[in-house]
């Protein structure tokens, strides 16, 4: 395991996929949870994560690795009903940027926009923009 990984009692993701913290959810299952992002990069930027704890990929037992692609694509499938165009991202470990040391896959819908992976001027999402997003998200 990840020598920065926190285990599930300090982990913000666990706490939302138990309820312990607000998301605004896109989708959930029995083994995964999808949400979106407080911080967006660009409008939809939705994050993909297992309900069980492991900071890495290679940490899940791989029926969850499968449970885990399978929402990623749903969640791929619907971001689609926002922009043709996407990009889907999994940091794993500090030196590769992940923050948070829970598994997730960051899906986030392009615009046309050149580079939307800066590092700074990401605003936080706003409680009308998220409500709507989870309406356009949502089962279809």
């Amino acid at each position: 395991m990840d020598g920065g990984a926190v285990g599930p009692e300090t982990c913000v993701f666990c706490d939302i996929a138990a309820r312990k913290a607000p998301a605004y959810v896109v989708y959930e299952d029995g083994a995964t949870l999808a949400f979106l992002d407080l911080f967006p990069f660009t409008r939809g930027h939705a994050l993909v994560i297992p309900k069980r704890h492991g900071a890495r990929l290679t940490d899940l037992p791989f029926d969850d690795q499968i449970a885990l692609v399978r929402t990623l694509d749903e969640v791929c499938r619907r971001a689609e009903r926002l922009a043709p165009d996407y990009n889907v991202a999994l940091n794993a470990g500090a030196a590769a940027g992940q923050i948070i040391f829970h598994v997730h896959f960051h899906v986030i819908p392009r615009y046309g926009e050149p580079n939307p992976f800066h590092t700074s001027g990401r605003r936080r999402l706003r409680e009308e923009e998220a409500n709507a997003l989870v309406r356009e998200l949502g089962p279809g």
